[in-house]
């Protein structure tokens, strides 16, 4: 048993080792000058240099960008959420014709490729003057984050007894008043999980961003792309902006630990 302990150890130590390095290798190259980067392997950097995160923080293009993929990633959550917290309430507490069948059109449509609703939505998005546009990208992101995040609220929904609806009306609370005061409470970490998906789908997601916007709104991810395939930045420039990009992503992580942990380990589980 110890044995099998240990092995379990050095295999869940190997694995995040692993994982490590992409992510190390990108803060060692951006703290190095183009010249350390291009003319030897160096595993560390020997004279550490913050003048590519200087560069960034700096760049106009870069901080425009910054604001236009915050716009669209907030938006993007207030409205999935706003839309799939009622959805997967009706769900997981209400029988109707059709619903397993609905639910799994919708996980059906997750599925799909983002390049397969390119032209669609460039067509309806031009003739309804929302190309270019923040609530333009954060509605086309929509498509994809409203059917996962009704699937992981429908689950967590599904983990809380339908007594406590019953209890809660027969207390006189209107359903208005039961559903803000008593039942958000209970799925905020679930919300919280949803919130942090959608977030971060709109935060990285690139096809949709760069068919939909030109060069009034465009998005960091779109901004990276075509500064690393026209080969205007250093690679340390480059790789300083990809760190910083983690950085939402791991304040999230680190402000909503607690209720991303519990999150996932209810939700989908109960089903």
């Amino acid at each position: 048993m110890h044995m099998k302990r240990s092995l379990k150890t050095i295999g869940v130590v190997i694995y995040f080792a692993l994982l490590m390095v992409p992510i190390y290798w990108m803060v060692n190259t951006s703290l190095k000058t183009t010249k350390d980067i291009e003319w030897e392997l160096q595993w560390y950097p020997e004279n550490p240099t913050v003048s590519n995160y200087s560069f960034i923080l700096r760049s106009p293009e870069w901080l425009r960008a910054l604001r236009h993929t915050i716009g669209y990633a907030l938006l993007n959550v207030a409205v999935v959420l706003a839309t799939t917290v009622p959805a997967a309430y009706a769900f997981s507490r209400c029988d109707f014709r059709g619903k397993k069948h609905l639910f799994f059109w919708l996980l059906a449509h997750r599925m799909a490729p983002g390049v397969v609703f390119i032209i669609p939505m460039f067509t309806i998005f031009s003739i309804v003057r929302l190309f270019d546009t923040i609530p333009g990208v954060a509605l086309a992101h929509c498509l994809f984050n409203v059917p996962l995040s009704i699937w992981i609220l429908e689950g967590y929904m599904r983990s809380i007894p339908k007594e406590i609806d019953e209890t809660a009306f027969i207390d006189g609370y209107s359903f208005i008043r039961f559903f803000a005061k008593v039942f958000l409470p209970l799925i905020r970490r679930g919300i919280a999980v949803a919130a942090f998906f959608t977030f971060m789908f709109s935060w990285v997601e690139l096809v949709l961003a760069r068919t939909l916007t030109s060069a009034n709104t465009k998005p960091i991810t779109v901004v990276m792309s075509g500064k690393t395939c026209c080969v205007s930045w250093s690679p340390g420039v480059i790789a300083a902006a990809g760190v910083l990009m983690m950085v939402p992503g791991a304040l999230l992580v680190y402000f909503l630990k607690n209720h991303l942990v519990v999150g996932f380990a209810m939700g989908r589980l109960h089903r």
